[in-house]
């Protein structure tokens, strides 16, 4: 009956969480840069056979392992090129850490109900949702961490899942490579402190990381065998221990940075986290508890040292802070009673701020989803308020069913990829370029940067030059993509304008 109960929640969470990743999954356009540039890369292998030595436009593509676009390449072929084939796998592989965070938690907690608050607060959580249906490869590296840490687990109870955590190190470097050394070093140091060291002495352990492993040794031997040296230095020097100590591309920010993000994306649960934590804290000797201390502190204190910030390098330490929000969550519920009157009054003032957040939609963006988005959102909260103030610990329930329907709406909407509204919208552009442009031309723009998103659309490489060298590219007969205010400084004289969208003219000077 136990094991029953146990399949259903996980069948449960399964589905709930591939329909919040995968539902209207290509009803936006690829994102820029990641999204944009493995998409590229894929087609180039889908097209070209290319598996083993990727390109981007032609070019060596060294800067990260090929797992991801191997994957998007396989949809490709099965499927076409869209947006949801090449956002599919890693939205899948990524809704896949939902029922596998609840596995993980079921191990460390031994108990069923603080692993199911754990596997839906990260299931709600604005962050892990997004990034997990983008085209990006932190989703799937959590996915793939959460796996080691289960069969590492449960190698406690059976030695033969010890082989699949080489194969799971194996995954995560063929997805994010040298970033295999700090989650690997989060599960070797958890070891340690949970007194696992005895996997150690298990055969299946070591098959697992010979066999496991094979195929990124391989890929990466590979690599250096055909490039040489140029690819030392630009997959490990440029893309991984330059990042450690510079701002790469003035990616920078304070080490309080991630701090910040997880003030700006983690409510309502950021309420309940100083709790989590000091629960964790204070029952370290447990396995939850320092599974919780030790992924925090060593992978939050890793990139917040880094040179280089990015908003998603703090995705994989939101599955701890999962753990910590659903310990708290627990133990309120274990006590029956919830008195907390700044928590309350917290929650209130989201549903007050909801409400505003409603009237600017019908107003300044009128999309219904967004409207009933923000009703739903103003409902709930205003429930949990007032359950909350009652002492009633099924504010646990309406918070949760309420974050899962907000989030629902919200990726349901045209806004869940607020990025793409930063610039220009590429479609058009691109739709004007297919139109008098051969696939493959290498194009110059007046815009301020490249965009991949436009380079995979219009499947020409689109450059960014300034006024002199679009003058010379113009005398070489080049084609060009220029906007409004640069228009009038070139002399088109001897060249043809052939269409205009977004703001861009295209210019021919190649006949």
């Amino acid at each position: 009956m136990h094991l029953f109960k146990e399949k259903q929640w996980l069948l449960a969470l399964l589905i709930a969480s591939g329909i919040m990743f995968l539902i209207l999954l290509g009803n936006l356009p690829l994102r820029d840069w990641d999204e944009g540039t493995y998409a590229i890369v894929a087609r180039e292998i889908y097209r070209y056979g290319n598996w083993i030595y990727p390109t981007l436009q032609g070019e060596p593509f060294i800067l990260k392992p090929p797992l991801m676009q191997w994957l998007i390449a396989l949809c490709y072929q099965i499927g076409g090129i869209s947006e949801f084939t090449t956002r599919f796998p890693g939205a899948v592989l990524t809704s896949l850490g939902v029922p596998l965070l609840y596995l993980v938690g079921r191990l460390v907690f031994n108990q069923s109900l603080p692993a199911l608050f754990t596997a839906l607060v990260y299931l709600t959580m604005l962050p892990v949702v997004r990034h997990g249906r983008l085209a990006m490869l932190d989703g799937i590296t959590i996915s793939f961490l959460l796996l080691l840490l289960f069969c590492l687990l449960k190698a406690k109870e059976d030695k033969k899942y010890a082989l699949g955590a080489g194969f799971c190190l194996g995954l995560i470097t063929l997805t994010k490579g040298i970033l295999v050394l700090v989650l690997g070093g989060i599960a070797g140091i958890f070891l340690l402190v949970n007194r696992q060291l005895f996997l150690l002495k298990n055969p299946y352990l070591w098959l697992g990381m010979l066999l496991g492993n094979a195929p990124a040794i391989a890929w990466y031997v590979a690599q250096w065998q055909h490039y040489g040296n140029t690819f030392l230095a630009v997959h490990f020097q440029d893309q991984s221990f330059n990042r450690l100590g510079q701002a790469v591309e003035g990616h920078s920010g304070p080490p309080w940075y991630y701090l910040i993000e997880l003030l700006k994306y983690s409510f309502p649960w950021l309420l309940f986290l100083p709790g989590g934590l000091y629960l964790a804290l204070k029952k370290r000797q447990t396995s939850w508890g320092s599974l919780i201390l030790v992924g925090t502190i060593i992978y939050l204190g890793t990139i917040s040292i880094m040179g280089t910030k990015l908003p998603w390098y703090i995705i994989p330490v939101y599955p701890f802070l999962a753990l910590a929000v659903g310990a708290n969550l627990h133990e309120i519920w274990q006590r029956n009673q919830f008195k907390s009157l700044i928590l309350t009054l917290f929650t209130a003032i989201i549903a007050i701020a909801s409400l505003g957040g409603c009237a600017y939609f019908i107003i300044a963006e009128p999309q219904p989803i967004l409207i009933i988005m923000s009703v739903v959102l103003t409902i709930s909260m205003g429930v949990v308020a007032w359950l909350m103030k009652k002492s009633d610990r099924n504010f646990i329930l309406a918070l949760f069913s309420g974050m899962y329907l907000v989030l629902l709406l919200f990726v349901s909407s045209q806004s869940w990829i607020w990025e793409l509204n930063e610039a220009f919208r590429v479609k058009p552009v691109a739709e004007l370029i297919r139109q008098h442009v051969s696939p493959g031309t290498q194009i110059y723009t007046s815009f301020a940067y490249n965009r991949p998103s436009l380079d995979f659309y219009s499947d020409c490489k689109v450059t960014t030059a300034n006024l002199e060298v679009l003058r010379q590219m113009l005398e070489k007969k080049s084609y060009l993509l220029l906007d409004q205010d640069t228009l009038p400084k070139i002399n088109l004289s001897n060249s043809k304008i052939k269409g205009e969208a977004q703001g861009f003219t295209l210019i021919d000077s190649t006949y």
